[in-house]
């Protein structure tokens, strides 16, 4: 089991946006679709693309590089060239805070 460590305060991720955010050598996407929080890994499985220059839809995030979109509940791609998921991590929000299982 991991740590909870707090990444953002919630306010600070609007709706349908995503915000880059680091710890522990883990570049690691936040993202709020729909008024959902996800987290996952950041960089692109393909590519090596940083995933929050990229763009989001009720699809998912798609990376900017090549343009596979991945789930964001499961963070399988959704098209190639992508083959390998995103890693996806746990999210708990207390007190108006987001934390991530890391």
């Amino acid at each position: 089991m991991g740590k909870w460590v707090k990444a953002c305060a919630q306010n600070q991720l609007s709706t349908n946006n995503m915000l880059p955010f680091d710890i522990e050598e883990k570049k690691l996407l936040i993202t709020n679709l729909g008024g959902k929080i996800y987290v996952t890994d950041r960089i692109c499985t393909h590519a090596e693309a940083d995933l929050s220059t990229g763009f989001l839809s009720n699809e998912g995030v798609r990376c900017p590089l090549h343009l596979s979109i991945f789930n964001l509940e499961n963070g399988q791609p959704q098209n190639p060239p992508a083959e390998t998921a995103l890693k996806i991590y746990n999210v708990k929000i207390d007190q108006n805070e987001i934390y991530v299982e890391v």
